[in-house]
């Protein structure tokens, strides 16, 4: 078999010269390359110690026998976007950092590649672009960041934020919290959409196993880079492509992993994502279908206990794994060249479990009190559920296993808004009332970039009349850390005429999660039968004008023309 790399050396006569240029010898020309891709920069702590690792694996290719070539693309911080015009950008970057990894890959010829990142969108970005390169290739993420001081952690900081402007909280007291929220680099310690993506990605098959969100401190991780670098090698040598590896079997593994851990509702834009990629189509029917009768087990904040660090110290994905193991296809392969049931086995005989419950003893703690058993879930009807009705003929989604059970099935009274800002100042002013419907709209992919609604998730869920009273219903979406009475990705999206662009104050809008069902069902606050309801919503839609779009240049201009539903994946097309 001849390797790509010396396939393109003879189509490009300058390709030895320009590395010989930059310190190649003859005889790295001859060997494996390799391109290691992440996005280390000093953008958040997600990324800022990334090289670490891009290091570790470039030792692990060269003792490998390889040559290995560092890329960069540094990507941004959803927090740090967070609350201006930043947010916007956020998922478009996902797919931006995948055009580049496509670029990087495809114009240059390498034999394999490994792929480093922690965070909500670098990650898939990563999955989404070696997908499409379809060569040997190998994931490594960069692990969480510790938690601070009484195990603090990130996302409690919206929450004190809302306390602080309702003057529940002191300023000082916030600027404690903010001060000391993030003690380490890393992914921010919840399962987040970061945390979720790292262990999606062992999920599918493309991690070394029981490397999925390793605590970012831990000389573990430095370890796994190694011999991920030199495991790249091998790959490339069997030929062994992602396409090989990644098949409908193994996003249904990612799936049943995702309900087990209570993953983020964005898991449902980026597992289609990539999925598309390879040419295999999930979309979120998947995820509801699969979701129904699944056993919820991980208490991990924000729907649960304790900081993220604890995956790790009660066996990790593995762990997950071998509790809902009847759940699973354990024939796919993985980049270890073994099957997911041989890699399970391995981990039971190598000392795996062994060396994590040893970190989780420290902390008085059991695997249980962090994993629970199949046969004692959390919960046992997953975790998301896409509600589908006359507001969402396309679907919408619900992390029902942090909406509280008295709004399981609800009829509210509607209260749209145009713009996040509007919204967050009546809850906080307290216009919004129980018995309310905020609805936050033209925050779609083609109406703003589809960014978070985190604020005002955590304005609703740290209010405690309003967290059990009222629910929240987007064409946006929300942060991994949301929790509380969320539905989002509503489509069609609004600035696509959707009916929830239709909806007037007042109208009666019926929630009913374990039917599925979201629904306008009366007009101006009387009930009305569906034909009635539809014939208002037909000469409201005559009425409706679409608005002018938000960007006229750049990125978001081409996001907004070229992305798909949400409920696709939100990837340009």
């Amino acid at each position: 078999m001849e390797r790509n790399s010396q396939r393109v050396r003879k189509l490009a006569p300058e390709n030895d010269p320009l590395k010989i240029g930059m310190g190649w010898t003859l005889e790295d020309l001859e060997k494996p390359q390799i391109m290691v891709e992440s996005t280390f920069g000093d953008s958040h702590p997600g990324s800022a110690h990334l090289n670490i690792f891009v290091e570790e694996a470039m030792r692990g290719i060269k003792d490998a026998g390889g040559r290995g070539a560092r890329y960069y693309t540094t990507d941004i911080c959803d927090g740090i976007a967070q609350g201006h015009d930043g947010i916007n950008y956020s998922l478009v970057h996902r797919d931006m950092i995948a055009n580049m990894i496509e670029i990087h890959g495809n114009s240059t010829g390498f034999d394999g590649g490994v792929f480093i990142a922690s965070c909500d969108k670098s990650v898939p970005a990563c999955l989404m672009g070696l997908s499409r390169l379809d060569m040997p290739s190998i994931v490594i993420t960069g692990g969480v960041m510790d938690a601070g001081p009484d195990l603090l952690t990130l996302e409690q900081i919206g929450a004190y934020s809302a306390m602080c402007q309702r003057g529940e909280i002191t300023e000082e007291k916030l600027n404690y919290y903010k001060h000391n929220a993030c003690p380490s680099c890393g992914a921010c310690s919840f399962m987040g959409t970061a945390s979720t993506m790292q262990i999606m990605a062992e999920a599918l098959g493309l991690m070394l196993p029981g490397s999925a969100l390793m605590p970012a401190t831990c000389q573990d991780l430095k370890e796994v880079a190694y011999k991920a670098g030199k495991q790249v090698v091998a790959l490339a040598e069997q030929g062994l492509k992602v396409s090989d590896i990644v098949t409908v079997k193994s996003f249904e593994n990612a799936i049943m992993v995702h309900a087990a851990i209570s993953g983020s509702t964005n898991s449902l834009l980026h597992i289609p994502a990539i999925a598309h990629e390879l040419g295999i189509e999930i979309d979120s029917d998947t995820f509801d279908r699969m979701h129904r009768g699944a056993h919820y087990l991980l208490d991990i904040r924000p729907a649960g206990r304790w900081p993220a660090q604890f995956f790790y110290y009660a066996g990790g994905v593995p762990a997950v794994m071998e509790e809902i193991k009847s759940m699973l296809h354990l024939d796919v392969m993985t980049v270890t060249g073994k099957t997911l049931g041989e890699n399970l086995e391995d981990l039971k005989k190598n000392g795996f479990y062994d060396k994590c419950e040893g970190y989780l003893k420290k902390w008085g703690l059991k695997r249980t009190d962090v994993i629970r058993t199949f046969e004692e879930p959390i919960g046992s009807d997953g975790t998301v559920a896409i509600l589908k009705g006359n507001l969402a003929p396309e679907g919408s989604v619900v992390k029902h296993s942090a909406v509280p059970k008295e709004m399981f099935k609800a009829v509210l009274k509607a209260r749209p808004f145009d713009c996040e800002e509007d919204a967050i100042a009546a809850i906080l002013s307290h216009e919004i009332k129980p018995g309310d419907a905020v609805f936050i709209r033209y925050e779609g992919p083609k109406g703003s970039g589809m960014p978070e609604m985190f604020y005002t998730t955590e304005a609703i869920s740290s209010d405690a009349e309003l967290g059990k009273t009222i629910a929240l219903i987007t064409d946006g979406r929300f942060s991994g850390a949301s929790k509380g009475p969320a539905i989002g990705h509503v489509s069609p999206e609004a600035a696509d005429g959707g009916p929830i662009a239709l909806v007037e104050e007042g109208d009666l809008i019926e929630i009913d999660i374990p039917n599925r069902i979201l629904a306008i069902v009366g007009i101006k606050g009387e009930r009305l039968s569906e034909e009635e309801v539809a014939e208002v919503l037909k000469q409201r839609k005559a009425a409706w004008k679409p608005k002018e779009p938000k960007y006229k240049k750049g990125v978001l201009k081409i996001y907004s023309e070229h992305a798909v539903s949400p409920m696709k994946g939100g990837y340009m097309e």
